[in-house]
C-alpha cells in the first residue's frame, strides 16, 4: 500500500504494473474498499497494463472525512493523487458510486480518458425519494454501525445464487462493507443524496465506453444500463448473466473477458 496526501488528507492506493504501460484507474463502489478490484488488478497487470486503484477518502485505508463528502471531492482526489504519480492519460473504470464518480471526472477532465468503464451505474440524479432515504441510511449508520446495514444489504450486493455459490465472494463483500467507516460511508451518502446530471455530459462523451450490468442486480437495472447505452454514442453493453450488483466479484471470468477486449481495442 502507498498514500498521497491530498489536502492534508491521506488517500491510499495500489499502483501496479509496469511504469510505462498503459494507464487503468479503477474506482470502487460504496460502501467497499479498493480490494474488490484485486481480480481485475491481477489479470490487467498480466495482461500488460497499469494498474492504479484507490481508497475513497472515508473508506479503506484512507482518511475519514466527517460530514458530507459530494461526488466532485472524490474526482479531485483521483485527480491530485495521478498528477501526483505522473499520470496524463488513462483509461477509467468505476462501479455503483465509482461509476458515478467516474461521471464526475468525466465531467471535469474528458480530455484526459482514452475509455470509459460503467459497471453497475447510473447517471441520473437522485429524486427527492432517493435523497430523503440515502440521509435516513447515514443517520443510521451512525447510529448503528456498519453491521445491521451491511447483513441486510448483501443479498443485494451480490446475488442470492453467489451467496450460496461462492461463499468467500460472499464473505470479502460483507468483510469490506463491516471494515467501512460509519462517519466516511455516512458522508459519502449524503454528498451522494446531491449529485448533479450527468446524462447530458456523458451524451456528448467522444471515447468509447465499456456498460457492464448485472442480470440481477436490483439496484441498477438492466433497463438503466439499456439506456445509458442508447445515450453513450460509441458504447458497448455487456449484461453478466446471474451476477447482481457486483459481476466483477461475482463473475470475474465474463467480467475480465469484457473489460480486457475493450481495453485492447482502444
Amino acid at each position: 500500500m502507498s498514500a498521497v496526501s491530498v489536502d492534508g488528507l491521506s488517500i491510499a492506493y495500489d499502483d501496479e504494473g509496469s511504469a510505462g504501460a498503459p494507464v487503468v484507474v479503477l474506482v470502487h463502489g460504496h460502501p467497499f474498499d479498493r480490494s474488490m478490484w484485486r481480480p481485475q488488478v491481477e489479470r490487467l497487470v498480466e495482461a500488460g497494463r497499469r494498474v492504479i486503484v484507490p481508497d475513497l477518502r472515508g473508506y479503506g485505508e484512507s482518511a475519514v472525512v466527517p460530514g458530507k463528502t459530494p461526488l466532485a471531492a472524490f474526482a479531485h482526489d483521483i485527480i491530485e493523487l495521478l498528477d501526483q504519480l505522473g499520470v496524463e492519460r488513462f483509461a477509467l473504470g468505476g462501479l455503483s458510486m465509482g461509476g458515478q464518480i467516474v461521471m464526475e471526472l468525466h465531467r471535469q477532465v474528458a480530455d484526459r480518458i482514452r475509455g470509459l468503464l460503467l459497471a453497475d451505474t447510473a447517471p441520473w440524479p437522485e429524486t427527492p425519494d432517493g435523497r430523503r432515504t440515502r440521509n435516513e441510511v447515514a443517520d443510521r449508520l451512525l447510529r448503528e454501525g456498519m453491521r445491521p446495514y451491511a447483513e441486510e444489504v448483501l443479498p443485494k450486493m451480490v446475488a442470492p445464487a453467489t451467496i450460496e455459490r461462492l461463499p468467500a465472494v460472499a464473505e470479502h463483500v460483507l468483510g469490506m462493507m463491516l471494515g467501512t467507516s460509519p462517519e466516511g460511508a455516512a458522508a459519502a451518502l449524503r454528498g451522494r443524496a446531491e449529485r448533479p446530471d450527468y446524462a447530458e455530459s456523458l451524451s456528448r462523451a467522444k471515447v468509447p465506453a465499456l456498460i457492464v450490468v448485472g442480470s440481477e442486480d436490483e439496484y441498477t437495472p438492466v433497463d438503466d444500463a439499456r439506456q445509458m447505452h442508447e445515450l453513450i454514442p460509441d458504447s458497448t453493453l455487456v449484461v453478466v448473466d446471474g451476477a447482481g450488483h457486483m459481476p466483477n466479484l461475482e463473475c470475474p471470468e465474463a467480467f475480465d473477458q469484457a473489460l480486457l477486449a475493450f481495453l485492447d481495442a482502444l
